[in-house]
């Protein structure tokens, strides 16, 4: 319910508010300037003086109001002819016009109404009540996929548009909340919703009569500063029951001509106060500084609104027509989709697609549409749900969990959940699990075992469909393409061999960077910046489905560079390591944020084995600033796949690698990166006391095993690898 509030009033009203916030953008800036160009008025100069100022060189003085900026204005008449200007408190001499500048008052009438009148106030109430709703909304959507308040700036993972959408989101949604309160509090007022009374009471009849008193001699005007005034008038000259009215911060009051002393005064009440504080508060009139600051948060809406339209369009786009799709009452087989971006809809599509040609009835719909007593003929129920952030659940399966517990009994069809996500991510297919944990609550009875999905792997996918495929007695091959994704050719210029003697070849691989356009390194696109721990994405001839490699290099290095191992009957593997100098490859570079180093001085524990080593590597050949790294490599045999040798121990002597143990699984005494962390037990405590992040890259076997034994070696301290990775301590790139 939370997104549809948030999504909806952003694209409807999306113009609107565009217009909203930039006028508002434009409209901030002029208190600062008044509050600049404003002359200065002298410390403790009073009403008295400056009217006296003013009216020796305007004699026909009429009025002089004080603006929130500082800024003195008056008004007089000469002879028949009235004039206006702004005045320097001062003199008393005039040094700009008092007319408005036209183009802040187009401004103004733009952003209040539309230049429509009331159909135009009362349009712009309805865009601060959908700016409201949208800022509330979104915060409360931060706060989930961030994991909680405290959380409130914690590291983004994702795609751009949605890291950028919810970056600006975080650092100007308590501005646009305060600029759309105060703008529906105004429009209430203008409308007379919420009505404040004016100060209002009668001129006073015991008026002296009584006229040529000299203002110094006037005590209420001698006794009140120009910092509080807000608008003197004077008495018509001739009318000698005529008083001077005079406003400032604290109220009205009326000060007889002949006396000088006050007639009658009345404070503002706590209501006035308050609208006068909101006025300011939306305008800036009088608070500059916060004027600007809600202007710069006002310029995050028309980014957020580019960024969350194409992030609607990429769900728009992820999810594609499905032909031939039952009804849920004619349905075998009812395949429910949880979507927060739309790419398991590919999935859904594909699956769907392959259950039709084995002859099923196969109806797709997400999972808010599950309702048990429409599937009349379902014998069996397929879950495909992807993650929101934490762990909450995405888009199209709001609400689910709360409609399953709400079940008497759970359906009789056997049910299957397919969880998708990525492992670099703390919360990894929670959502997912809590589906399978409610449906066992339930005695749901269950189709197939839970499995994920890591990273939208089409090989994972396919190899869950056999095993779905075997559970209904049919064969299921499913024939998932993923949208191509845009590629660049590099070309090979150094490759080093390792493995031959263990039968397991390996090499590491270094590309020239690509030429970057224009646009490119504009929009930091394609390779123009990435860094060790991100992904290369080759397209290997005769495939549409990537493999991705973790890059052992970074931008700065002028070279990217990933280790691959031959695998038997792998077609990417096969072709890079036959690829020679001056060859070239599809490619393409994928961020993965949630393993990157970093730039601090925090200890690092890096493990890997094989060609995990590649990103680890990378990190440490980035380590300039000599940030304490422990490197644990397991290895084969230091004979045929020690890789990176040489520069491990050249990094050693220049101090970016603190201290290095390496596992030898086929020397003398065989050992693996487990063994060798328990030995050095004292000084991985001692690291992860001192604040130590561990980062494990290399196969899923492995990263199990270094986690059991991290989970022994921690227990002493009262922590777990689990509680580390809440605290992103703990990272795994593993495969």
């Amino acid at each position: 319910m939370t997104r549809i509030l948030h999504r909806w009033p952003g694209l409807v009203l999306a113009v609107l508010l565009l217009v909203m916030s930039l006028s508002g953008v434009a409209l901030s800036i002029f208190p600062a300037l008044d509050s600049t160009h404003a002359p200065q008025t002298e410390a403790g100069l009073t009403v008295a003086e400056l009217a006296m100022r003013v009216q020796a060189t305007h004699p026909g003085l009429e009025q002089i109001k004080r603006a929130p900026s500082g800024q003195l204005s008056a008004w007089w008449f000469d002879g028949e002819q009235p004039g206006s200007a702004v005045v320097d408190p001062a003199t008393g001499r005039d040094v700009a016009s008092a007319d408005p500048d036209p183009v802040r008052r187009w401004l103004t009438s733009l952003h209040r109404s539309l230049f429509l009148g009331d159909g135009g106030r009362l349009t712009t109430a309805v865009g601060a009540i959908a700016m409201l709703i949208l800022a509330i909304s979104g915060a409360i959507l931060v706060t989930r996929r961030t994991g909680g308040g405290r959380r409130w700036f914690a590291r983004l993972r994702g795609p751009l548009p949605g890291r950028l959408h919810t970056e600006i989101a975080r650092v100007v949604v308590l501005g646009l909340i305060l600029s759309s309160t105060t703008a529906i509090w105004m429009s209430a007022e203008t409308f007379e919703i919420v009505s404040i009374e004016p100060v209002r009471f009668q001129t006073p009849s015991q008026v002296s009569g009584l006229t040529g008193l000299a203002l110094a001699e006037m005590d209420a005007l001698r006794t009140t500063p120009v910092t509080e005034l807000r608008e003197l008038s004077f008495p018509s000259p001739s009318d000698s029951q005529d008083v001077f009215t005079l406003k400032t911060n604290r109220g009205t009051g009326y000060v007889d001509p002949g006396t000088g002393t006050w007639l009658s005064w009345q404070d503002f009440s706590r209501w006035q106060h308050l609208s006068e504080t909101i006025y300011m508060l939306h305008t800036g009139q009088g608070a500059a500084v916060l004027g600007l600051m809600l202007g710069l948060m006002a310029l995050g809406v028309p980014a957020m609104t580019v960024t969350g339209v194409l992030i609607w369009l990429a769900g728009r786009r992820g999810r594609p027509r499905l032909k031939g799709n039952s009804t849920a009452g004619q349905a075998e087989t009812v395949v429910l989709l949880g979507s927060e971006g739309g790419s398991t809809w590919g999935f859904a599509a594909a699956l769907a697609s392959a259950l039709r040609n084995a002859g099923q009835l196969v109806h797709v719909a997400p999972m808010t549409d599950f309702a048990p007593s429409r599937y009349h003929n379902v014998q069996r129920f397929l879950i495909l749900a992807a993650t929101y952030g934490e762990g909450d659940a995405p888009a199209s399966a709001s609400g689910f969990l709360e409609k399953l517990q709400g079940l008497s009994e759970a359906p009789k069809a056997p049910l299957a959940v397919l969880g998708f996500g990525d492992r670099s991510f703390p919360a990894f297919c929670a959502f997912a699990k809590a589906v399978e944990s409610g449906a066992r609550a339930k005695n749901w009875p269950a189709l197939v075992p839970f499995h994920t999905i890591d990273r939208q792997s089409s090989q994972d996918f396919t190899r869950w469909g056999r095993t779905l495929g075997l559970a209904l007695g049919i064969k299921l091959e499913i024939e998932h393409q993923p949208a191509p994704p845009v590629t660049e050719m590099l070309t090979l210029v150094e490759r080093r061999d390792y493995g031959a003697a263990v039968q397991v070849p390996m090499a590491i691989l270094r590309f020239a960077l690509p030429n970057a356009s224009h646009w490119q390194r504009l929009t930091k696109q394609g390779f123009v910046r990435f860094e060790a721990g991100d992904l290369l994405g080759i397209l290997p001839e005769g495939s549409a489905v990537p493999r991705l490699y973790s890059l052992a290099s970074g931008s700065r290095d002028s070279f990217i560079e990933i280790v691959v191992r031959k695998h038997p009957g792998g077609l990417s593997s096969g072709q890079l390591t036959m690829l020679e100098p001056g060859q070239k490859v599809r490619a393409f570079l994928r961020r993965n944020p949630g393993f990157h180093a970093g730039r601090d001085r925090t200890p690092q524990i890096l493990i890997g084995a094989g060609t995990g080593v590649a990103p680890l590597a990378g990190f440490i050949r980035a380590n300039e600033n000599h940030r304490p790294m422990h490197l644990f490599f397991g290895l084969r045999n230091t004979d045929s796949d020690y890789l990176y040798r040489e520069e491990l121990s050249d990094w050693q002597t220049k101090g970016r690698l603190h201290h290095l143990r390496i596992a030898v699984s086929r020397g003398n005494r065989p050992q693996f990166v487990q063994d060798v962390l328990r030995q050095e037990a004292s000084q991985v405590t001692d690291a992860i006391l001192q604040g130590a992040r561990v980062m494990v890259c290399g196969s899923r076997e492995m990263a199990q095993g270094v986690a059991d034994t991290l989970t022994d070696i921690l227990k002493p301290l009262g922590l777990t690898p689990t509680m580390l990775k809440e605290r992103e301590r703990y990272v795994e790139d593993v495969y």
